[in-house]
C-alpha cells in the first residue's frame, strides 16, 4: 500500500527553499509556539484543547499525548487522532515531506484506541486503524490495519490482535 500524498512538484530550488509559498510565515510561528507548549505541558485535557483549537486538529475523547510529542508544524490540520489513543513519548507526526523536486501533504489518520509507543516516526498520507498497536522507534511509512501490531523500520506486522475488549487485555 502506498501513502496517499499529494504531490507538487518544483522547478528551481529545492522545495523546502520555497516553503513559505506553500504555508504563510505567521501560520508557521504561531504552529511552533503552540507546539512547543504543547510537547512540555503534562496536562492532557488542556494539550488536547490546544491542538484543537489552536491548530485545528481533530484530537478524539480521552486521548493522551505524551510529553514531547511533535505534531507537523506547517500542516497540523491535516492530523486526526481518535478517542482513547496513546500517541507515546516523543514521537513525530508528519502531514507533509518537502524534497528536492517536489513537496507532499498528506492527511494522518490515527484511530480510536490506537496505541503508538515512544519515538515513532509517522509519516504523511497514512491511516492507522482501530486498536492498532505501533511498537517504540518505529517508521510508519504505509497504512496499518485495524487490530494489527506493527513494528521496525521497515515497519512489518508483527501480528494480528483480537478484536474484543476481553481478548484484546489478554493479547497485550
Amino acid at each position: 500500500m502506498s501513502r496517499k500524498t499529494e504531490r507538487y512538484p518544483v522547478k528551481t530550488a529545492n522545495s523546502l527553499w520555497h516553503v513559505y509559498k506553500t504555508v504563510p510565515f505567521f501560520k508557521v510561528v504561531k504552529n511552533f509556539i503552540v507546539i512547543q507548549i504543547a510537547r512540555y505541558t503534562p496536562i492532557l485535557g488542556l494539550k488536547n484543547r490546544m491542538y484543537r483549537r489552536f491548530l485545528r486538529m481533530k484530537v478524539g475523547d480521552e486521548t493522551a499525548v505524551a510529553l514531547m510529542v511533535m505534531m507537523d508544524v506547517m500542516f497540523p490540520e491535516r492530523i486526526r487522532i481518535g478517542a482513547n489513543s496513546i500517541i507515546g513519548y516523543n514521537t513525530t507526526i508528519l502531514a507533509h515531506e518537502y524534497l528536492i523536486d517536489e513537496y507532499r501533504l498528506g492527511d494522518v489518520i490515527i484511530g480510536d484506541r490506537v496505541m503508538v509507543g515512544a519515538n515513532t516516526t509517522i509519516l504523511p498520507g497514512v491511516t492507522i486503524g482501530d486498536g492498532a498497536i505501533i511498537s517504540a522507534g518505529t517508521l510508519v511509512h504505509k497504512d496499518v490495519p485495524a487490530h494489527t501490531f506493527v513494528g521496525g523500520n521497515p515497519m512489518r506486522v508483527i501480528r494480528e490482535l483480537n478484536e474484543s475488549a476481553h481478548q484484546r487485555e489478554n493479547t497485550y
